[in-house]
């Protein structure tokens, strides 16, 4: 049997199936990936040399770990169907239990054992775009019926393309979403802004951007090395009567720690609301 099943190929699902086959994790014989649409399983065919299905209940019986990486609005029906082949039983879904890896955002951990029965070891994490290009950050808990070493696992998955945590307090998680899972999308706008604000002072969008994104790596490196205070890199940087001062006073003259805080409230809400079933 293969070590892990992919239901779903999408983006996310090749960025893990591809972190884990350059870091020797798997071997591309150990995955089998499923998907409805006839282009991606021919694509991660071609690109990672995995198996691919559009039968879920292939991956199912040919796995001893399954990743559930559909979107939240369809899982409820891919766990229906898993749910009847694990009823059938039979040698490859009898014992205890199969290892459920769900990425869906929101769908909490009650709800998935609801949908794939108590037997089911389930674990629960979100990560974020950035693990296609190794850079990801990830966050999980694990289901009472799961073990440690089922955690282990699914941090091992994880680490391979980017930082993995876990967490005991599920409740965390509609935050992470917020933070890491959608944070991503904060940094583009904010990106795209400043590029923008520069185009229309006269540079030219090819450089604003190159610009721009230089700036936010260098200072994500400064920050993440630093041992000083968040405060004081700000105060470092902005000299009194400055130019940085000036920028950091219409900032807030703006409210935009309010603006960024209510964006993560409003992403935290709709998590919640996915979990709950809210379409």
């Amino acid at each position: 049997m293969r070590k892990l099943g992919f239901i779903g190929g999408g983006n996310m699902a090749e960025a893990l199936a591809h972190g884990l086959i350059q870091h020797k994790v798997f071997k591309p014989a150990d995955i089998i990936v499923s998907d409805v649409a006839p282009e991606r399983r021919r694509k991660l065919a071609r690109a990672l040399k995995v198996t691919t299905t559009d039968d879920n209940a292939e991956v199912l019986r040919e796995s001893t770990a399954i990743l559930l990486a559909v979107k939240p609005q369809t899982i409820d029906a891919v766990m229906g169907e898993l749910a009847a082949e694990l009823a059938k039983g039979g040698k490859k879904t009898a014992g205890t239990g199969k290892l459920f890896i769900s990425i869906a955002a929101g769908i909490t951990i009650e709800r998935l054992t609801r949908g794939l029965g108590k037997r089911a070891r389930v674990i629960r994490v979100m990560p974020n775009a950035p693990a296609m290009v190794g850079h990801g950050m990830a966050a999980m808990v694990r289901a009472r019926g799961a073990s440690p070493a089922d955690e282990a696992f699914a941090l091992k998955i994880f680490n391979a393309v980017g930082d993995a945590v876990a967490l005991k307090d599920e409740k965390l998680l509609d935050v992470v979403t917020a933070l890491s899972g959608s944070g991503p999308a904060y940094v583009y706008l904010f990106a795209k802004a400043m590029a923008d604000a520069a185009v229309s002072e006269g540079i030219p969008r090819e450089l604003a951007v190159r610009m721009a994104l230089k700036t936010i790596r260098g200072a994500e490196h400064l920050m993440r090395e630093s041992k000083r205070e968040v405060a004081d890199l700000i105060r470092a940087v902005a000299s009194p009567g400055g130019t940085t001062e000036a920028a950091l006073r219409r900032f807030a003259e703006h409210g935009f720690s309010d603006i960024v805080a209510a964006a993560l409230h409003a992403a935290s809400d709709r998590s919640r609301e996915l979990g709950r079933g809210i379409n």
